[in-house]
């Protein structure tokens, strides 16, 4: 039997399906992520360079987006035992340049930004209130990486009653094994895979049979 037959004789692989409230979710898409030189790898630009269309697409539709980043105080007073699984984690203080945003990818008024100090995005955040505030009920997820902070928020958003939908050019890792394992892992278990372009066609689609109805 194949990977895939074995979770779906289990009863897993199933698809959520496509709510008709939405929001956009960008992990860490930060200088040092992006950067291999520092914590990034390499897909993690390409994925940085289409996370562009995405954006523009959700700002198109208005969307709500949210934006993380990882950061931590300079004097290290907040930084968690994640923090201490790397050795380098000093480079992404609030201070330095790996924690700003990538510039095509930086926030605009009305969007939200979360400061992280662990993986997902809804730990210890007010995102989960800021979406059900907006009545969200389906969460595009882009970022890096897709083994790590992508995973944890998808996974945390699911608990959260969300449909995550991973925008698979939209994310990245620093090797391959770990990005494929866990793209293939996050559909069998928590989550929908669509590209950049599958989710402009599907809201095309949505949209045009509001209007209809």
């Amino acid at each position: 039997m194949s990977s895939s037959d074995i979770y779906a004789a289990q009863g897993f692989g199933g698809s959520l399906g496509l709510g008709q409230r939405w929001a956009l979710l960008l992990v860490d898409f930060t200088v040092g992520f992006v950067d291999p030189a520092l914590f990034g790898g390499v897909d993690i630009d390409a994925a940085a360079y289409h996370a562009r269309t995405l954006l523009a697409f959700a700002r198109d539709a208005g969307l709500p987006v949210a934006h993380t980043r990882v950061g931590y105080a300079d004097d290290g007073s907040d930084a968690s035992l994640f923090a201490a699984r790397n050795q380098r984690s000093h480079l992404l203080t609030d201070s330095s340049p790996g924690s700003r945003f990538v510039p095509a990818l930086v926030p605009v008024a009305g969007e939200l930004v979360i400061r992280k100090t662990v993986p997902s995005a809804f730990f210890g955040t007010g995102l989960a209130p800021w979406l059900a505030l907006r009545d969200v009920n389906t969460l595009l997820v882009g970022g890096c990486t897709t083994s790590g902070c992508v995973r944890a928020s998808v996974v945390d958003a699911i608990s959260h009653n969300l449909r995550p939908v991973v925008v698979t050019d939209c994310v990245g890792d620093r090797a391959q094994a770990p990005h494929q394992a866990n793209l293939f892992d996050m559909r069998q278990m928590y989550a929908d895979l669509m590209s950049c372009g599958e989710v402009v066609s599907a809201f095309a689609v949505m949209r045009a049979g509001a209007r209809d109805a």
